[in-house]
């Protein structure tokens, strides 16, 4: 059978190749669709792809020929499984595609907090430091990672990848389980109190459910030490943002780092935006999953899918 594959989302993968899955069927994609525009888009097509389009009752309804859903991405919360399952039409996503892309960005982000990356950058490219009389120029600190406590909140793929980079940096590694299950044994599991307590950085790599949903709020940010750092690279919604905000910009910790935010894109009105102290943030715009690599990963995973579900 001569499949019709519809990608309704497509620009979220940028310019990455998708010949793998050309290959299995003719191809029609869509750089974003709204709602309505995707009810128009899917009325013949055999295999659906989807980022962050929500797959509905009604779009299902307005796809007679559909046969698989494909999920560019690892998480399924856009898509109603209920009713995927009631017309007996399988639902794929992809798994452990990103895990480097989003170690590295975590560290990134990291380093770029405790070196005081862009201000030093910009000391040299400013010409401060060519007009200067000294060879150096601390007029900012510089906070080694060796020795500091690293928590992980989720030690799952990726949390257990940031807990063995942090580990090669010379860092101590307790991490807090969010499911309650504790299956790691590699690093000592901790209470969240405790966690907040200790820790020089918080990293948050945990799926947003019932149990996550607002987990770090006003009370918790202010057990964290003055100078701690707060990393969000799970999902938007675990951590509280008009809360962050004001504890980046009060001095009650010392700085933060979020690539995943409650709405997405970022409203213009966050508070996150109209901060007193923007030096103390480092945002990326929900880009730590999509290294080139990590998209080529994807899109052969997406192919795998539809190949192997052999319509």
């Amino acid at each position: 059978m001569h499949m019709k594959i519809v990608f309704l989302d497509a620009a979220t993968l940028g310019d990455t190749p998708l010949d793998p899955i050309k290959a299995l069927g003719t191809l029609v994609c869509y750089p974003y669709s709204t709602a309505a525009e995707a009810l128009d888009r899917v009325g013949d097509c055999d295999v659906l792809i989807i980022n962050k389009v929500k797959v509905t009752r009604a779009l299902l309804d307005a796809a007679p020929s559909l046969k698989l859903v494909c999920e560019a991405a690892t998480g399924v919360n856009n898509i109603d499984l209920e009713a995927c399952a009631a017309r007996c039409i399988p639902v794929r996503n992809v798994a452990g595609y990103s895990t480097e892309s989003v170690v590295q960005e975590t560290f990134m982000h990291l380093l770029s907090l405790l070196g005081n990356g862009p201000y030093f950058d910009e000391r040299v490219k400013s010409g401060h430091y060519s007009a200067g009389l000294l060879f150096t120029d601390v007029s900012r600190p510089f906070i080694e990672m060796h020795g500091k406590t690293m928590g992980i909140i989720g030690m799952g793929t990726i949390g257990s990848r940031v807990a063995a980079v942090a580990t090669a940096f010379g860092m101590q590694v307790i991490y807090y389980s969010t499911s309650g299950t504790s299956h790691c044994k590699d690093y000592p599991s901790v209470s969240l109190e405790e966690l907040l307590t200790r820790s020089d950085v918080v990293s948050v790599h945990a799926p947003l459910n019932a149990r996550t949903q607002n987990l770090i709020g006003e009370a918790e940010l202010a057990r964290m030490k003055p100078q701690a750092i707060m990393i969000n690279m799970g999902r938007g919604g675990i951590v509280n943002e008009s809360a962050l905000a004001a504890a980046v910009d009060q001095g009650t910790i010392g700085g933060a780092a979020l690539d995943v935010y409650e709405s997405e894109p970022l409203p213009a009105d966050s508070p996150l935006l109209h901060t007193r102290h923007p030096e103390r943030f480092r945002f990326t715009p929900h880009t730590a999953w999509a290294s080139v690599e990590a998209r080529s990963r994807l899109v052969a995973c997406i192919a795998r899918n539809i190949a192997e579900a052999h319509l």
